[in-house]
């Protein structure tokens, strides 16, 4: 990671390789809980379908069954037949037998049986009978199916109506929800293939708003949490019996907050800026960053690629490439003018250059365009600030701020667009679409009238986040269930690091620059020769490598300046590989679970030691399996970082600002105070924190509160942060700290450590250079843990794999899974009925013991007839195998190409949820977060921290 070393007592401090990293549950938590509870999906349920094909595939087991075991005693008859008539008949039926069908004449074979000695007539009895019931049961299952198929889709029809699911897919998909009204109006006995293309996908959305947790409006909630120490404290000892965890009852409407999409408003200031009378009233200001180097001018120039308006979700990308301008007269004297006044109107600029050069107002025009074109000077009054609560409001103040007619005037026009969104979230269905409608011609309306030619908006206008009354729970479960796991497993969490390669080759160029305990004055040049030198190649060298190895083994990391801490992330992969091949060896055939024990834990742990380690916040997304005997928490990602669950939904869970500025917040309350107040005890001894916007990068997942007390302004961005607060890039320079043998970036003006947090939801490899860049000195990370890779896969059964559930602790880091390459499902035969089809899927399931309910994801196979990027591909999808329905939409995902399935058992089941409304159980995931035990005891409020050595 950060190449610091870790500590249990000091965040850094040495820590003995392989000792568990000490670290406590911050008491607040976001839960994310599914729109509807999982009872809705019942009704789509086939109880009669599946009791009948339990039975059938349970007569179908017996026959088998009963026909191997008549083999030979029916062999015996073909022998002891009195003539060759009656000999041929017996071979007949042991024919029919052999074949599963039933014969015509068996009266004289019979007979014979009954004479012969043996159990030949007994056997043939009860085969015959089987083979009657299971005549008899095939012939109800048109009837059983076509009739739980038309209840399914009635019922599909009714669910369409709910208001949860009707809200979220206005945003989701527009074009569904425009279809549906007809869709629920007319249901037909046999839906053509629109109708069953309707039906799939509004399938996939009411899975999504019942069985998963992926915030999006209605379709799911989040809610503030906190953790309630318990007046009984935590259990004494690590093996006593793991309290049961608390069930959490949401209780309360939930309330929406909707923000409009902040890539109508780039739009908006472009055309502004575009048109030459508007853009002479807009204030100009000199790059960030920039400084003279000789007889020319370095700066670095932003450009930025507007992402596609047809995309669902679509974001404006923005590239950094230093550049150089010659130092002309003319330009000297716009630095000049630029140095005293940083903030001057295009048109008074324009002036004052022309009479320090007697140019021509025109020719003066013309040049500062140029200079804007160039990106040495740029236009930040209508940009929009990551940290604004109400960006079209912020738009507009900006607006009437420039106190010009036309801007007063453009703000007016906004007027109506506000108001739209200020009445979306209490509207119903019909009042939303309404206002959609509304809202999509008036920013038409204000684009043409800022003269553009093609008036282009967003597939996607607004989006809205749903927060749920806040909640509840007891300390002490999730102390002993999820805090003691977690600061085991941080021991090894770098191995699944995807950036961690890249912060150690950084660390290597510095230290071949510059040397050991060497010193980096020019960070711009730092970063530039950097990717310039070995990065741009680096990272296309590692693009086109294979993604894997033998066995799926992660490829070693490429290793060009001979880092010895990337040979130990090697090595220790092929350690955890290693040891976890043999645990599963040793493992009973058919087991559920496999244990990944402390001796592993610490054996690869030990092989990371030449890794400094240091400061090592994690943020965790866990779902608990609300197990009496053997309590579970399961989880699905982590993230290192501080303050990855709160900041999207800070607008949400400080709806009345307030945590702005100056206010105070109190010890584990929720307001944007309360949160600053803990990053500022979280920070290491002589360090602060600094936010890293990636500003540039415009998209709704950046806005969040102002949080830390500093923010970096990289070159080419503007801030709104107080001038004290800002962090000018030339501000900060780098060293190597020989002592914790890691990069330390500092700030002259303050005299101390700086580490940047980015606090925005993008992937960092899409933020600009110098802002991804600087994340390689935080502890930012995103790991997935795969303790499956590199591990032989083992012998597959009718062409699918099986991977037992692995298990650390109580902390699941895999669920059960079954993967089944290409023609290992089963598949559409043609004429092939719906209740063959169905018994189909059934039989396949019973072969391999699949739960259920599972998710399932969809990888296409290399090659034409599996293209990258076809529907279902990238997420998990859930599937049912106790409704008809789910089952033909599992049927059309596989239809796209030859690919590899992968079925993950649903845990927690539905059983085992520990989240329940007045309306039913909800599936829900909480995000949570661990920080280093003596950061969290130096924070004043984190006195109720969950805690586990």
């Amino acid at each position: 990671m950060n190449e610091h070393a870790p500590a249990t007592d000091r965040p850094d401090g040495p820590s003995p390789a392989g000792e568990t990293r000490a670290c406590v549950l911050n008491p607040r938590f976001v839960l994310r809980a599914a729109g509807l509870p999982v009872e809705a999906v019942h009704g789509l349920r086939g109880p009669d379908s599946r009791r009948w094909a339990d039975e059938l595939l349970t007569a179908e087991e017996r026959l088998a069954e009963l026909g191997a075991r008549l083999s030979e005693p029916l062999a015996a008859l073909v022998r002891s037949a009195p003539d060759e008539r009656l000999r041929r008949r017996v071979l007949a039926v042991r024919r029919e037998v052999f074949n599963n069908r039933l014969p015509r004449d068996v009266a004289d074979v019979l007979a014979l049986a009954g004479r012969a000695a043996g159990p030949a007539h007994r056997l043939l009895s009860d085969w015959l009978d089987a083979r009657g019931r299971l005549t008899g049961l095939r012939a109800r299952g048109d009837a059983v199916l076509a009739g739980e198929l038309d209840r399914g889709r009635a019922e599909l029809r009714r669910l369409a109506g709910l208001p949860t699911l009707r809200l979220g897919l206005l945003l989701a998909s527009p074009t569904l929800d425009g279809q549906l009204d007809a869709f629920i109006a007319s249901p037909v006995a046999t839906p053509d293939k629109r109708a069953r293309k309707m039906e799939r996908s509004l399938l996939s959305y009411l899975y999504r708003t019942a069985c998963k947790t992926s915030p999006f409006s209605t379709l799911t909630t989040v809610s503030p949490g906190t953790f309630r120490p318990s007046p009984e404290g935590l259990p004494a000892e690590p093996d006593c019996q793991l309290p049961p965890v608390p069930e959490l009852l949401l209780e309360g409407e939930p309330a929406g907050h909707v923000r409009l999409n902040v890539v109508v408003l780039s739009r908006l200031a472009e055309l502004v800026a575009a048109d030459p009378e508007r853009r002479r009233d807009l204030p100009l200001t000199l790059a960030s960053g920039w400084a003279l180097d000789e007889d020319r001018v370095r700066y670095v120039r932003r450009s930025v690629t507007a992402g596609d308006d047809s995309a669902a979700v679509s974001f404006d990308a923005a590239q950094d490439r230093l550049f150089f301008l010659r130092l002309s007269g003319a330009l000297e004297q716009v630095l000049e003018l630029l140095r005293t006044r940083p903030l001057v109107r295009h048109r008074e600029l324009a002036a004052l250059l022309g009479t320090g050069t007697g140019a021509a107002p025109a020719e003066a025009e013309q040049y500062l365009a140029a200079l804007v074109d160039l990106g040495i000077l740029q236009l930040p009054w209508l940009a929009t600030d990551v940290h604004s609560r109400d960006p079209l409001r912020s738009f507009q103040r900006a607006l009437r701020a420039l106190d010009r007619p036309w801007a007063d005037a453009l703000a007016g026009r906004l007027d109506g667009p506000a108001g739209c969104l200020a009445r979306y979230p209490a509207a119903d269905v019909a009042g939303r679409r309404s206002l959609l409608g509304t809202l999509r011609r008036d920013l038409l309306d204000v684009q043409r009238a800022l003269g553009a030619p093609e008036p282009s908006l967003p597939q996607t206008l607004l989006y809205e986040d749903v927060a749920g009354p806040p909640v509840e729970t007891d300390a002490a479960p999730w102390a002993r269930l999820a805090a003691g796991p977690l600061g085991s497993l941080t021991r090894i969490l770098p191995l699944f690091d995807v950036a961690l390669a890249q912060r150690l080759t950084l660390k290597g160029f510095f230290l071949v620059r510059y040397g050991r305990g060497g010193r980096c004055e020019d960070l711009l040049k730092l970063v530039h020769d950097f990717h310039e030198d070995i990065f741009h190649q680096y990272l296309q060298f590692t693009s086109q490598r294979p993604a894997a190895g033998p066995e799926g083994a992660h490829p070693p990391e490429e290793n060009w300046l001979g880092m010895p801490e990337i040979t130990a992330l090697d090595r220790a992969r092929g350690e955890l590989a290693s040891r976890m091949t043999e645990l599963w060896a040793s493992l009973p055939p058919g087991a559920e679970e496999l244990a990944l024990d402390e001796a592993t834990v610490a054996a690869v742990a030990a092989e990371l030691a030449p890794l400094a380690r240091g400061f090592e916040p994690y943020s965790h997304f866990l779902q608990v399996a609300r197990r009496p005997d053997d309590p579970l928490v399961v989880l699905n990602n982590s993230y290192g970082g501080l303050c990855f669950p709160f900041t999207r939904f800070t607008h949400c869970f400080d709806p009345a600002g307030q945590g702005g500025e100056g206010a105070s917040g109190e010890s584990g309350s929720w307001p944007v105070a309360g949160l600053r107040e803990t990053l500022r005890g979280l920070r290491p001894p002589g360090a602060v924190f600094a936010e890293v916007t990636a500003g540039a990068a415009t998209t709704n997942l950046n806005l969040h509160a102002r949080l830390t007390d500093f923010e970096i302004v990289c070159p080419g961005e503007t801030s709104t942060a107080p001038s004290a607060a800002r962090i000018q890039l030339d501000d900060l320079y780098v060293e190597h700290d020989q002592a914790a043998d890691r990069l330390v970036l500092r700030s002259r003006r303050l005299e101390r450590e700086v580490v940047p947090l980015y606090l925005g939801y993008l992937v960092p490899m899409v933020l600009p250079e110098i802002p991804r860049t600087l994340l390689l000195f935080s502890p930012t990370s995103r790991v997935t843990p795969d303790a499956w890779r590199g591990v032989p896969a083992g012998p597959a059964h009718d062409g699918v794999t099986h991977r037992p559930r692995l298990r650390h602790g109580s902390l699941v880091l895999h669920r059960r899974s079954w993967s089944a390459g290409p023609g290992a499902l089963p598949e559409p035969r043609p004429g092939e009925g719906a209740p063959a089809r169905y018994l189909a899927w059934q039989r396949w399931r019973r072969r391999h013991g699949l739960p259920a309910q599972v998710f399932a994801r969809v990888r296409p196979e290399p090659g034409p007839g599996g293209p990258a990027g076809w529907p279902g591909a990238a997420k998990p999808q859930y599937v049912d195998f106790d409704s008809p329905l789910s089952l033909t939409a599992l049927d059309a995902l596989l239809t796209a190409g030859p690919a590899r399935v992968v079925l993950e058992e649903m845990l927690p089941g539905e059983h085992a949820l520990h989240v329940r409304s007045p309306l039913g159980r909800h599936v829900a995931e909480l995000a949570v977060e661990t920080v280093p035990r003596a950061a969290a005891a130096a924070a004043p409020d984190q006195q109720g921290a969950l805690g586990h050595d």
